[in-house]
């Protein structure tokens, strides 16, 4: 025969989030069927198991800017995108700020 270990849970988790994502997020649950509770504890599982948190958490690579670079390397920059300009190898305005807006939103759904 196989023993039972019942586990108590006393303990109770707080934090402070914004209000959309914590509402999107439960939307999602709901619809999953899964209880937020169960998250949590699955969650705090996966940290005892991993001893760590259980997926990436990175900083993002900061892009140039204007106070990072030198003279050489901002003349460089200026020098290739007037080439490219004078070659016709860029792209439409219009474009760009397509594929900005599609990742920004694929950014919010992962």
């Amino acid at each position: 025969m196989q023993e039972v270990i019942q586990v108590t849970k006393d303990a109770t988790v707080s934090a402070r989030i914004d209000e959309n994502l914590k509402s999107e997020a439960e939307s999602i649950l709901q619809q999953l069927g899964i209880p937020v509770s169960v998250v949590i504890n699955t969650l705090y599982h996966q940290i005892v198991i991993q001893r760590g948190v259980p997926f990436p958490m990175t900083l993002t690579k900061k892009p140039a800017t204007l106070e990072g670079m030198t003279k050489a390397q901002l003349d460089a920059k200026l020098e290739h995108s007037y080439q490219q300009a004078i070659a016709r190898q860029g792209r439409p305005l219009n474009d760009v700020f397509a594929d900005i807006e599609r990742k920004h939103a694929e950014r919010k759904h992962t």
